[in-house]
């Protein structure tokens, strides 16, 4: 296998554990180089342990300053030589040189669509707006929280009976589909991010952003 992947994390690593099976399936072009966790308690570790993945825990309380941490944390990502770095459910605000040391090829999930609701709280949120649908989006990671450049996104139906809780858990069953896929067309070379535009075999996606809808 060609190509390295490190993936950061916090909690239970079910997004991980997706694109674990998309690699053992064949599915991703690559390895799983390292998982990389700010917390020894996430359950995601095991996951990562499980599957034969080399793990590494560092501490952001250990840290006097976020600049610190960050830097520490480069110098962890950057010895696995990573083709790309990929946040799943790593809940720390990245430093703007943690950033730039990784542009083009750092990316999130988040769970809205954006534009909508960056930050916190997103299902609440759309249950409070109204929403007709809601779903989750991967994109690239940017100096603004939540507000790179999107390259896929998955919509479910609000329900009229649904909580944060309901909708969360059927946005998370489409977050296990597209993040996979998304880091597949990474590591396939087909999805680049030029000029702050993300473009899918050579085509933009600024107003044409793939979109699985269940």
């Amino acid at each position: 296998m060609s190509g390295s992947i490190v993936v950061l994390i916090s909690g239970s690593g079910s997004n991980l554990q997706a694109i674990i099976d998309a690699v053992k399936a064949g599915d991703i072009p690559g390895q799983i180089s390292a998982v990389i966790s700010n917390k020894a308690e996430a359950k995601g570790l095991q996951r990562a342990s499980d599957a034969g993945i080399p793990t590494e825990i560092l501490d952001h309380k250990e840290f006097a300053s976020r600049d610190s941490f960050d830097l520490s944390l480069i110098r962890k990502i950057d010895s696995y030589e990573p083709d790309l770095v990929v946040l799943a459910g790593f809940m720390r605000i990245l430093t703007p040189a943690f950033v730039q040391r990784y542009a083009g090829r750092l990316i999130n999930i988040h769970p809205s669509l954006l534009p909508k609701y960056q930050g916190l709280h997103t299902h609440k949120r759309a249950i409070e707006a109204s929403d007709l649908r809601h779903g989750a989006s991967v994109h690239f990671v940017t100096e603004e929280l939540d507000g790179g450049p999107v390259f896929i996104q998955a919509s479910v139906p609000v329900e009229t009976d649904d909580t944060p809780d309901t909708l969360a858990a059927r946005v998370l069953v489409q977050e296990h589909k597209i993040y996979p896929i998304a880091v597949k067309w990474f590591m396939e070379g087909r999805i680049q991010l030029k000029d702050n535009t993300p473009y899918l075999d050579g085509v933009s996606l600024l107003d044409n952003i793939p979109l699985l809808e269940s």
